[in-house]
């Protein structure tokens, strides 16, 4: 079961949402990966970890031009076809701007002179989260929390993100006995290349919607951008009564599942300045999501079973 948690904005809770909805699961007995695809500022793990057990780097395939092969202005191939404008035609010869190329590897197996050969970039890491002794006793499931961190300076997002996923899957696949392991994508805030890389694959996505003016407009377009990804999708309404009414209204006006409202209180935020739980630090928030789960699987398992 593979669920996205998303939001139009950041500063929604959206992180929240996952950490405290990861580890009551797993309080269940099963067994959970979080996949903090929030890579430009990755903070599951200020909860949830104590540290990492291991990383590793992630690179991407860049051009690298043999300027003695290159045909230059004779040719143009390359540039030419490159869509996103990583490659340009200057005095005569093939400049690379490496922060742009996607590594489709078109301007490779275009060019009529194979003067083109795959370099490598670094964008960041993967790293393996330790969970904190005080998270889960032995009588809980299995809880990982996977996340990426982004090289300083870099712009392109989406490769870090899909190496978080392909090492969540990955974790997920070796994890053997009872239950299939339930993943939960932290996704990017937004709507734009990165949030719809975290939400690609998932199940069901879980947007995390906030009842201001502000948090109601970027909803919206989240909410837009899963419809026309084809994803179902479900809401939970955080920081319920901090606002007004618009989001909830819209939710039954437009027929989308409202599974839960999570109340504000200084008590929760308390709790999360000091980078605690809430289901251990506010007793109502604990009833709450375990209200969400009990919602949000029963969700999730419908939309399996009408995408079989």
């Amino acid at each position: 079961m593979r669920i996205a948690v998303a939001s139009g904005k950041g500063g929604t809770g959206k992180t929240t949402v996952s950490t405290n909805l990861a580890v009551h699961v797993a309080r269940q007995g099963r067994r959970v990966v979080l996949a903090d695809c929030d890579v430009e500022e990755p903070n599951a793990h200020i909860s949830l970890c104590d540290g990492f057990d291991a990383q590793r780097r992630v690179d991407v395939t860049v051009p690298e031009i043999d300027e003695d092969a290159c045909l230059g202005e004779s040719c143009g191939a390359c540039v030419e076809l490159c869509r996103f404008k990583a490659l340009i035609l200057m005095v005569g010869e093939v400049m690379v701007f490496p922060e742009l190329c996607h590594a489709c590897g078109l301007c490779e197996e275009a060019c009529p002179a194979d003067a083109i050969k795959p370099g490598i970039r670094e964008v960041g890491a993967v790293r393996h989260g330790r969970i904190k002794s005080n998270i889960l006793d032995s009588s809980a499931g299995l809880l990982h929390v996977v996340d990426g961190l982004m090289r300083v300076g870099e712009a392109m997002s989406p490769p870090l993100i899909r190496a978080v996923k392909q090492e969540a899957e990955a974790i997920a696949r070796t994890e053997d006995g009872g239950d299939a392991p339930v993943v939960f994508v932290d996704c990017p805030p937004g709507a734009s290349c990165p949030a719809i890389t975290g939400l690609q694959g998932a199940d069901l996505v879980l947007l995390v919607a906030e009842p201001t003016a502000f948090g109601f407009h970027d909803f919206k377009l989240a909410l837009e951008t899963v419809r026309v990804l084809g994803i179902p999708h479900a809401v939970v309404v955080n920081r319920a009564g901090m606002g007004d009414y618009r989001v909830e209204e819209y939710l039954a006006q437009e027929s989308i599942p409202y599974l839960a409202s999570l109340p504000m209180s200084m008590d929760a935020a308390q709790a999360g300045s000091r980078g605690e739980l809430l289901i251990d630090a506010v007793a109502q928030l604990a009833e709450r999501y375990a209200e969400l789960w009990s919602a949000l699987e029963q969700t999730a398992q419908e939309a399996i079973a009408c995408a079989r």
